[in-house]
């Protein structure tokens, strides 16, 4: 699943196509297809995991799931979900969810809880954390009402870098752990988007996928954690399991 490090790519590679007019759609998605001929796209937009496609009067939202990709003048071959064309291009997704939603951004999207918006509110952040003391940390940091654009690799390396267990209550953790949670979300975000236009993310990862610890060459553990059970990557010899 494409974490918002990968959507605000998207939106960066679609630039191209805000102010243009679509001259064509077509694609196997249940919305009205229809509705966006001829319509001009007003702007692009991205929250947490969703790319938004901004029309006057309503939104096309695009989410990846697991397994969705675009590509931009360019075809895959199996049908896409949606294909729109311009005068300067193409872009067409796959595997994902098309949904259309009626206004605008604002009357569906909180932006200060995504954490790469410039609005990013880490206030708000821990005024939510405050409200689920006991879940685990490793569910929290997935929460897309409270971290928006947070996904399993990152949720992993802001564990690694604040050397929290996974396993770990929100509650009761210090409250100088808590707010450097908040900031590393941010911060490790920004950095997984600068490695990956490189592409050289996975050279940065220390604990997603890996084996052995860095700083203790210990073993690290991989186990399904929490309710939403994803796989957790950690070492419990640097990670304190606060509880």
């Amino acid at each position: 699943m494409p974490e918002g490090p990968s959507i605000v790519i998207l939106k960066e590679e679609a630039a191209k196509f805000a102010g243009r007019k679509v001259t064509a759609v077509s694609g196997n998605s249940k919305i009205d297809l229809a509705r966006l001929k001829g319509k001009k796209v007003l702007r692009l937009q991205s929250w947490g995991k969703h790319f938004l496609i901004c029309f006057n009067g309503f939104i096309v939202r695009v989410h990846f799931l697991l397994f969705g990709s675009y590509r931009i003048n360019d075809r895959k071959p199996q049908a896409p979900r949606m294909s729109l064309t311009f005068t300067n291009g193409e872009i067409n997704f796959y595997s994902c969810s098309i949904k259309m939603l009626e206004g605008d951004v604002s009357d569906h999207y909180d932006m200060s809880i995504d954490v790469m918006n410039d609005a990013w509110d880490k206030k708000k952040a821990m005024e939510k954390l405050q409200l689920v003391p006991a879940e685990l940390v490793c569910d929290a940091l997935l929460e897309q009402d409270i971290f928006a654009g947070v996904g399993n690799i990152i949720k992993n390396e802001v564990l690694y870098r604040i050397q929290v267990h996974p396993e770990s209550t929100v509650g009761a953790l210090p409250v100088a752990k808590a707010r450097k949670m908040v900031d590393e979300a941010r911060n490790y975000s920004f950095d997984f988007l600068e490695w990956k236009k490189k592409y050289e993310l996975k050279k940065h990862w220390l604990a997603h996928t890996k084996t052995i610890c860095g700083k203790c060459n210990g073993p690290i553990t991989r186990k399904i954690t929490g309710t939403k059970k994803r796989r957790s990557f950690f070492c419990n010899e640097c990670q304190r399991l606060y509880q």
